[in-house]
C-alpha cells in the first residue's frame, strides 16, 4: 500500500483560491432562515441526546431520535447500516446530480457525566457524558441536512444530500467499517464539524490509530496459602506495560501509546486468572501505527512467556490519519466567516469564568468565541484521532470547528460536558448548522469545485493507492463498551 507524504501538505501547489459559484442572497437567506425557523427543534434535540449520553454501539435512543427527525423531514431512511444497529443513512434524492454527504456523530464518552451548565466538577448521576459534544455534532448535521433538502426541493436543485448517523467513534471506528463496506464509494463530497472552542475552518492531518484489548489468562490460587501454585495474569499486564513503556525510546518520533488496566483482578488475596489492558497507538503515518502495534504484540506475548500466563489480542479500532482538501477549505471558510461568531450573555460569561477557574491556570479571553479565525493548511497533525478520516482518503471531505466549549478547555473534559449541555454548547452549534449548510448547497451550485476537490484528492493520495481498512475484515465491536459502570 502506498500512503501519501503528508508532510508534504506544506508545500502544496493546489490552488489557493478556487474556481467557484458563490450562493446568491436569495440562496443565502433562504438557507439561513430554514436553519433558524429548526432553533427550537435544534436544542431540544441535541438536549435530549445530551441527557441519552449512549455509549459507542449502544445509542439507540440517539440515533433513533434523529432518524425520527429526518424522517419527519421527508428523508428515506436505511437503518443499521455496515452491520452497526445503531447506523444509519438519510437520503433526499431529487434526480442527477453531485451527492453531498453530512457526517452525524452521537456516542458520549465514560466517566464524564456531568451536570449541564455547572461550572465545578458535579456528576449528573450516569455512566457517561458527551464530554467531546458529540449530541451537538449530530444535531446540526442533521438539521443542516434538513436545511439543504428544504432548498433543493424549494429551488429544484439536482443531486442527493445524506445525512450518515455514525455511532462510535470514540475509539469504535463506526465510520471506517463503512468506507470499507462501501457506502461512501458514491459519495462526491464529505462533510463534517466538530465542536471546539474557536470558530475556525483550519485543514490538517489528524493522527491515525489502532486500538484493541490485551486479555491474559493464568491460575487462580490463594495469594498466601499457595501462591506458587497459581499463574498471575495481573503479572503479564504489567510486564507487557513495562516492556512497552521502555519502547518508547525507541519508536518513531510523535508516535503515540495510551493505554489503561481495564481488568486487573478482583481481590488482592487471589491470584488473578484473568486480566485486560486496552491500547492505542498513534502516528501521522498509518504505516507507523501498523508496525509500532506489531511491536506491542510482541511486548505481550513476551510478557506472556515470561509470567507463564497465556494472551489474546482483539483489535477493536484502526482509523487512517485526516487526508486534508485545500480546495473545499476555502468554501468551508467563505461560509463560516459569512455566518460569524456568537456573542454570550453576562450568564454564559459567569459560567465560562467558573470553568476556567477550575483550570487552574491561565486561559484564553472569554471574548475569543465571537471571532472567527482565518483557515489555515497545517501540515502537523491537529491532535487527535477520528474515523472521520477514513472517509478523506476516499471521497474529498472538508470541516470545521466551532466555539461550544469554553476557551482553554481541554478535550474529553467534564467542563466540556457541562458546556455540550448549556446554551453555550447550542449556540456553537448553530453556527455550525448554518456553516455546513451554506458549503453543501455552495458545492451543489458549484460543479467544478467538485471536480478541482476530487483532483486534488487524487493527487494527494497518489496513484497507487488503494483503500485497506485499517479496522481489518473484523465484524464492528458492539462490545468494544461493555462492563462499563459509574466510577469507571
Amino acid at each position: 500500500m502506498k500512503y501519501f507524504a503528508l508532510a508534504a501538505l506544506a508545500a502544496s501547489t493546489f490552488l489557493t483560491q478556487p474556481a467557484y459559484a458563490e450562493l446568491s442572497s436569495t440562496d443565502e437567506s433562504e438557507i439561513l432562515e430554514n436553519v433558524s425557523e429548526d432553533a427550537q427543534p435544534i436544542e431540544e434535540t441535541a438536549l435530549a441526546i445530551w441527557d441519552f449520553a449512549e455509549l459507542g454501539y449502544k445509542e439507540t435512543q440517539s440515533s433513533g431520535l434523529l432518524q425520527q427527525r429526518l424522517k419527519q423531514a421527508g428523508f428515506s431512511i436505511t437503518p443499521g447500516i455496515a452491520g452497526e444497529p445503531t447506523a444509519f443513512l438519510a437520503s433526499y434524492k431529487n434526480g442527477d446530480g453531485p451527492v453531498i454527504a453530512l457526517l452525524a456523530e452521537f456516542d458520549a464518552l465514560p466517566g464524564l457525566s456531568q451536570k449541564a451548565g455547572v461550572g465545578t466538577q458535579q456528576s449528573a448521576g450516569g455512566i457517561a457524558g458527551h464530554g467531546c459534544g458529540h449530541n451537538l455534532f449530530g444535531t446540526a448535521s442533521t438539521y443542516a441536512g434538513i436545511a439543504v433538502k428544504e432548498w433543493m426541493k424549494a429551488n429544484n436543485i439536482k443531486g442527493e444530500v445524506r445525512v450518515y448517523g455514525t455511532p462510535a467513534e470514540e475509539g469504535g471506528s463506526g465510520k471506517a467499517f463503512m468506507v470499507r463496506d462501501g457506502y461512501f464509494d458514491d459519495v462526491d463530497i464529505a462533510i463534517h464539524w466538530h465542536p471546539g472552542n474557536v470558530n475556525s475552518a483550519s485543514q490538517g492531518p489528524t493522527l491515525a490509530n489502532i486500538s484493541g484489548k490485551f486479555r491474559f489468562h493464568g491460575i487462580s490460587a490463594h495469594a498466601a496459602g499457595n501462591p506458587d501454585k497459581g499463574r498471575s495474569a495481573l503479572d503479564g499486564v504489567e510486564a507487557m506495560d513495562d516492556m512497552v513503556n521502555m519502547m518508547r525510546e525507541h519508536i518513531p518520533d510523535y508516535t503515540r501509546i495510551h493505554y489503561v488496566i481495564t481488568n486487573g483482578g478482583k481481590a488482592p488475596n487471589v491470584v488473578p486468572d484473568f486480566a485486560e489492558a486496552y491500547y492505542y497507538v498513534r502516528h501521522q503515518d498509518p504505516e507507523v501505527v501498523r508496525n509500532v502495534m506489531e511491536w506491542v504484540k510482541q511486548a505481550a506475548q513476551g510478557a506472556a512467556l515470561g509470567t507463564q500466563t497465556t494472551v489474546e489480542f482483539e483489535q477493536t479500532g484502526g482509523v487512517y490519519s485526516m487526508m486534508p482538501n485545500e480546495t473545499l477549505m476555502h468554501v468551508m471558510d467563505r461560509n463560516l466567516h459569512r455566518v460569524g461568531g456568537i456573542t454570550w450573555t453576562e450568564e454564559e460569561k459567569a459560567f465560562g469564568a467558573a470553568i476556567q477557574k477550575s483550570f487552574g491556570r491561565e486561559a484564553p479571553a472569554l471574548d475569543t468565541v465571537g471571532e472567527v479565525e482565518d483557515a489555515q493548511l497545517y501540515d502537523k497533525a491537529m491532535g487527535g484521532s477520528t474515523d472521520v478520516s477514513d472517509v478523506s482518503w476516499i471521497v474529498p471531505t472538508v470541516g470545521l470547528s466551532t466555539a461550544t466549549f469554553v476557551p482553554g478547555s481541554p478535550g474529553h473534559s467534564w467542563q466540556n460536558t457541562a458546556a455540550a449541555g448549556s446554551s453555550v454548547g447550542i449556540k456553537g452549534a448553530v453556527v455550525a448548522t448554518k456553516t455546513l449548510a451554506l458549503t453543501a448547497a455552495e458545492l451543489f451550485r458549484s460543479p467544478d469545485v467538485i471536480d478541482e476537490a476530487k483532483e486534488e484528492l487524487a493527487e494527494r493520495v497518489g496513484p497507487d493507492f488503494e483503500y485497506e481498512a485499517l479496522v481489518g475484515d473484523r465484524a464492528p465491536p458492539l462490545d468494544y463498551r461493555d462492563n462499563v459502570s459509574k466510577g469507571d
